[in-house]
């Protein structure tokens, strides 16, 4: 199932690009600018030599890391009242108990193994993982994370245009992550998180926790779960760092040889 979902979001990926190219869209033109360097293809290109992981189901592990039990202790089931759900997430929904939503932690551990092994494939090209959260009660948890697996967090005001105008912004070119891991969609005001759409205008794939009153429409790889307890976004974290941790040591691994 994960080499299928990584295969058909490279073909969906692919077909973004056509078209936009076919457009003459400007931003295609800044998507394809921050690639990465000639160097960081040739290495990616020995590892594809030496072996291909997509031929492996699970070839990082990664459905060994958890158990429904794990999701279940760390309360990822604990939905939000019953009168905010959203349209989009009632096919993740296992019931309501007590006035309050319950999430189906069997679809839970399915897309969330799915989500690790792509984060896995990732780190393994030496891509760049951004975590991207605004939740004040577990900034400390997210940016800690980040530091432990030596990726990147921004859990402070979203600046417009950090994406789509990163040249103006910043003026200079800067690569754009290849990877955004959303531990919280929405913003303080309950609307989604402004970086969702900009991820999906620059064709960065995104990971997202979706609790019962987010919309996972635009996330490329929905997680159904609580966003709100730090038990459960420690248990994210945990889950996230270990899965780009292996992906690295297979590409130190593999380069070796």
């Amino acid at each position: 199932m994960a080499k299928i979902a990584i295969q058909n979001y490279l073909r969906k990926f692919l077909r973004e690009r056509n078209s936009l190219r076919a457009f003459g869209s400007n931003v295609y033109q800044k998507a394809m600018s921050t690639q990465v360097s000639p160097e960081q293809e040739e290495t990616n290109d020995k590892i594809k030599d030496s072996v291909n992981p997509l031929e492996h189901p699970d070839f990082f592990q990664v459905h060994n890391l958890f158990t429904v039990k794990d999701l279940f202790n760390e309360m990822v089931h604990y939905g939000h009242k019953e009168g905010t759900l959203h349209d989009n997430m009632r096919p993740f929904i296992f019931g309501s108990r007590l006035g309050h939503l319950i999430i189906d932690l069997n679809q839970t551990a399915e897309l969330l193994r799915q989500a690790l092994n792509f984060t896995a494939h990732i780190a393994l090209q030496g891509g760049l993982i951004l975590f991207i959260s605004k939740n004040p009660p577990t900034t400390y948890i997210i940016e800690k994370t980040a530091m432990n697996c030596q990726e990147y967090a921004l859990t402070r005001t979203w600046r417009p245009g950090t994406f789509t105008d990163s040249t103006k912004i910043f003026r200079l070119e800067t690569r754009l992550p290849d990877l955004c891991i959303f531990l919280h969609t929405l913003d303080n005001v309950l609307t989604p998180h402004p970086a969702i759409i900009q991820a999906a205008k620059m064709c960065i794939p995104t990971i997202g926790i979706v609790d019962t009153n987010c919309n996972p429409n635009l996330i490329t790889y929905p997680v159904p779960g609580n966003d709100d307890t730090p038990c459960a976004i420690e248990l994210y974290c945990k889950l996230f760092c270990e899965a780009i941790l292996r992906g690295k040591t297979a590409r130190k691994l593999m380069l070796q040889k």
